[in-house]
């Protein structure tokens, strides 16, 4: 669909006119969505496995988050669609008030390519449930899934409820000039930085759910066999192309050294000798990607991994050493790059986290409970987790999002569907009692409204 032709003027108005405000408009729009998923499932695996040389179980936890966002909305659309009552202040009765959610409008959401699928129609769930309809914008950079998923939306869904539209950069500038009622951008901050911009000139509500630097702190007394095999997982999943990886690891002297040790073992022990024969290992999305991750290994100690080829776009799990001052410690790695740096203890980790933006996730190995205290008192990050990582973005029942340069704004679950409302507030009085105290002239009422109210 090219942009020049595209009129969200239909999308807005069968919103505004009332149309997709019921409990069963939406819920035949989720039931769509629950049929497209059915019939691309095995196509989607093929192009996720094209685009990014996703092993298809990778691929699988795609389609499952999106169906899992899918079973809660419409298990739960009742509930979140229900006036919710607010309290009145006495001297105000008799009245009644609540909060209505309303649909926004026509939504624009943005997605990235390193979860094309996942990451575009999460939010789609959340902005369907809702009650608005929705324009599509999909990586140019992972192009056999943006094809699939465009074919997928035209077969099952009215144009006026959601469309999808392909290109690259300039298709999406163009539709950053139309009059959207929220747009939800899954990226990097540099571009975050555009999106917001251009709304700003229009004054379009955003959500940005970006990234950053995720700091992994294990401390003396973690479990060293269990804590690398969750950060080796975490960290290489998806080639490390995943928001919320481990970006770097801050281990104390006692247990870095074991630590490397474990994670070397643990890669060895999911991709073999050599992870480019592996079918569980994934690729990198293209060529600027590549050359990004080789110019941050400038400067770095090799602990292990480092082999790569530029034109299959294999780029082994490396774990290496690193400074503060390199590159590799300046931005997201968005790769399999591992930085280990050495602390004195929790303190000084959590001192040098704070130097920096505020992550997206942080991550603390560590049995006790003083320790996890600590962090979570001493820290700001989008989400926390105590003992594991990455896990927290699979559960729909805790808002997704970041805080500062990682982020605004909450998806996943309820808080998407908040996210894509109009959390409308509404007051009810009678005719029944209408006292004159609060009409001119005043008088001398002040010291006795005083009293009356403080």
């Amino acid at each position: 669909m090219a942009v020049q032709i595209l009129d969200i003027a239909p999308m807005r108005l069968l919103v505004q006119q009332g149309h997709s405000r019921s409990y069963a408009w939406r819920l035949d729009q989720l039931q769509r969505l629950r049929k497209l998923l059915l019939a691309i499932e095995k196509p989607l695996l093929a192009a996720l496995a094209a685009d990014l040389g996703k092993p298809a179980l990778e691929g699988y936890l795609e389609i499952s988050g999106v169906r899992a966002e899918l079973n809660l909305a419409q298990r739960e659309l009742r509930n979140w669609m229900a006036p919710k009552p607010a309290a009145v202040p006495y001297v105000h009765l008799p009245a009644q008030a609540w909060v209505q959610p309303e649909p926004l409008g026509c939504v624009l959401v943005l997605g990235p390519w390193n979860y094309p699928f996942m990451l575009l129609f999460k939010p789609l769930v959340a902005a369907l449930a809702a009650g608005n309809t929705a324009v599509l914008k999909p990586s140019e950079q992972t192009a056999q899934v943006a094809a699939l998923l465009a074919e997928a939306v035209a077969n099952h869904f009215d144009p006026s409820v959601v469309a999808l539209v392909q290109g690259g950069a300039t298709t999406a500038q163009e539709l950053l000039q139309l009059p959207f009622d929220h747009i939800f951008f899954t990226g990097g901050a540099k571009i975050g930085r555009q999106v917001m911009l251009a709304a700003a000139t229009q004054l379009i509500p955003v959500t940005l759910e970006l990234g950053g630097k995720n700091p992994c702190i294990v401390l003396d007394d973690a479990n060293l066999e269990i804590t690398a095999r969750r950060i080796a997982w975490g960290k290489f999943f998806n080639a490390g192309q995943t928001c919320v990886a481990p970006d770097y690891v801050l281990a104390t002297a006692g247990i870095r050294k074991p630590l490397e040790e474990a994670i070397k073992a643990a890669v060895e022990s999911f991709f073999g000798s050599d992870p480019s024969l592996s079918a569980s290992y994934g690729r990198l999305v293209n060529q600027a990607q590549f050359d990004r991750l080789e110019a941050l290994l400038e400067g770095t100690q090799l602990l292990s991994g480092g082999q790569r080829d530029r034109k299959t776009l294999y780029f082994a799990p490396t774990l290496v050493s690193a400074e503060l001052s390199q590159p590799i410690m300046q931005e997201e790695i968005f790769g399999p790059l591992l930085p280990f740096l050495e602390v004195a203890d929790l303190a000084s980790a959590i001192a040098l986290v704070n130097k920096g933006e505020h992550p997206l996730a942080i991550y603390l190995f560590s049995q006790n409970r003083e320790a996890q205290e600590l962090l979570l008192n001493s820290s700001q990050s989008g989400g926390v987790v105590l003992n594991d990582v990455v896990l927290q973005a699979a559960f729909s029942t805790l808002p997704f999002g970041g805080v500062g340069a990682s982020g605004m704004g909450r998806g996943h679950g309820r808080h998407g569907f908040e996210t894509f409302s109009n959390l409308r507030s509404i007051l009810k009085r009678g005719f029944q009692l209408d006292l004159p105290f609060r009409y001119p002239p005043y008088g001398n009422r002040l010291s006795w409204l005083r009293r009356f109210l403080d």
